[in-house]
């Protein structure tokens, strides 16, 4: 395992406009010891070419990247010491599921009670047993794929095991049972895992701390719950939770103004005069009251989904949709006028898409 820092890194592909395409814009980040990280964010958005520069697939156009305090920028993948899954299994189809997962090992000269050792251990945590003997060509996609990640897991001296999205192709009841399994394996072997997916149960469910994506920069590192209590950025209110966070328009008249009324926010400082802003707030916070006081505003309710565990209210607040989450059918409002109302230690102040403290 090792501690893994990315110091000003930056990439670009080839030429855009005359000028250079920037893939990832200059960023620092650090990765400690057996942390289990996940790189989060839609398709394009950089992910995977900054995990290929961790692993020395790509190489940055600009920056440097550091195992342990070493410089390793311009060394290639076997020299990293790491273990990188792919989206689809690569694995031996002639050999055994047994063979397949020992190659790595006697790869390294291991004796061949070590590798037998070590084999049947991975092969325990992730239920191969009965496979081992098996050819692995005729086995199902998500076996084939239990085999990549052990392929991955099976060395102990890994500086890092690095996933991209390799759950993608799996049936959704097995992709869940394979999460719990990579979630008891970095538990147990005390692994430092790199999780990229588009995916944010996944990345939620897996990883300790999160780095949320956007256009080729990275928007927010936290745990789960921070990003979903406390977004640094709209993009990631938006992306996180279901629905996303809701966000109303404002004016600024030495305080927030949302439809006419002023609204009190866990923000403390003024934001920029000149600044475009918004207020935002949760579903799950935002409530419907049928009469006028602090922190309401005027707003419409247009329909109500049952969705079995809760309901979901949709409601007009000037040009804005917004939602608000119910679990009691007795607080469900009617259709019409009503009032939203935004405890203020739940609703966030933004200012050109960034929180304001």
């Amino acid at each position: 395992m090792a501690r893994i820092e990315l110091i000003d890194i930056a990439h670009a592909y080839g030429q855009g406009r005359g000028e250079l395409a920037w893939a990832l814009k200059k960023m620092t980040l650090s990765w400690s010891d057996g942390g289990a990280y996940a790189l989060l964010g839609p398709s394009g958005c950089g992910k995977t070419t900054l995990l290929n520069i961790i692993s020395g697939l790509t190489t940055p156009t600009q920056g440097t990247v550091l195992f342990d305090g070493r410089d390793v920028t311009s060394l290639e993948p076997q020299q990293r010491n790491i273990a990188q899954v792919f989206q689809f299994p690569v694995i031996y189809d002639t050999m055994s599921v047994f063979d397949n997962l020992a190659f790595p090992l006697r790869n390294r000269k291991w004796k061949e009670g070590d590798v037998r050792k070590r084999v049947i251990e991975i092969a325990e945590i992730l239920e191969l047993q009965g496979d081992l003997p098996m050819r692995a060509k005729g086995l199902s996609a998500d076996v084939k794929q239990k085999i990549s990640l052990g392929r991955g897991l099976v060395r102990p001296d890994v500086a890092a095991v690095l996933f991209d999205e390799p759950l993608t192709v799996i049936d959704p009841h097995v992709k869940w049972l394979l999460r719990r399994k990579l979630k008891q394996l970095h538990q147990q072997l005390n692994l430092s895992l790199i999780y990229v997916t588009h995916d944010q149960t996944e990345a939620l469910t897996f990883a300790d701390r999160v780095v949320v994506m956007a256009e080729g920069e990275v928007v927010q590192v936290g745990t789960p719950e921070e990003l979903f209590e406390s977004p640094a950025h709209r993009f990631v209110g938006h992306f996180i939770g279901s629905p996303g966070m809701n966000f109303l328009d404002v004016e600024w008249q030495d305080r927030p103004i949302v439809e006419g009324m002023p609204i009190e926010t866990s923000s403390t400082q003024p934001p920029d005069s000149t600044a475009s802003l918004a207020v935002g707030i949760r579903p799950e916070y935002l409530q419907v009251h049928s009469s006028p006081g602090p922190n309401r505003v005027p707003a419409i309710v247009t329909a109500a989904r049952d969705q079995g565990t809760q309901w979901m209210v949709q409601l007009q607040i000037g040009k804005r949709t917004a939602w608000s989450k119910i679990r009691d059918a007795r607080e469900l409002p009617s259709t019409g006028p009503a009032f939203a109302y935004m405890p203020p230690d739940k609703c966030a102040l933004y200012a050109n898409d960034r929180r304001v403290a």
